[in-house]
């Protein structure tokens, strides 16, 4: 009897240190897990922020946009009346055109014959706006 009571007692002492183990291992789980749970509201936080800022950049990248095609319309509009005012002014047509020539590899001598101009004109249109 004394043999069951002895190996009653030491069950009983291994359970008990089973469920000290046990509890030790819970608390490190518990921790871990306390710290994974700040973790994860952390990052959300963060991924919130960014969420938040990329919106602002979309925001931002729209208006810009935008202003670049008011921009863009306001160039082409005054393209137009620069064209426009080229196409009534005779003398702004005369220079176009022999910019145009110009810009095709015309020499002095073609320009003068061509656009009616006077040497040292188109010699000083060939310095400024022709290719070197």
């Amino acid at each position: 009897m004394n043999e069951i009571l002895i190996a009653a007692l030491l069950y009983v002492i291994a359970c008990l240190g089973l469920v000290l183990y046990q509890q030790k291992q819970t608390a490190k789980l518990r921790t871990k897990i306390e710290a994974l749970t700040t973790l994860v509201k952390e990052s959300d936080r963060q991924r919130e922020a960014v969420k938040r800022e990329l919106q602002e950049l979309r925001s931002g990248t729209i208006g810009v946009g935008r202003r670049m095609l008011e921009l863009e319309k306001r160039v082409i509009k005054q393209d137009a009346r620069i064209d426009e005012s080229n196409q009534q002014d005779p003398q702004a047509r005369l220079y176009s055109r022999a910019m145009k020539m110009v810009d095709l590899g015309a020499g002095v001598e073609e320009l003068v014959r061509e656009c009616e101009l006077p040497k040292a004109e188109a010699e000083l249109l060939l310095r400024l706006h022709g290719k070197s």
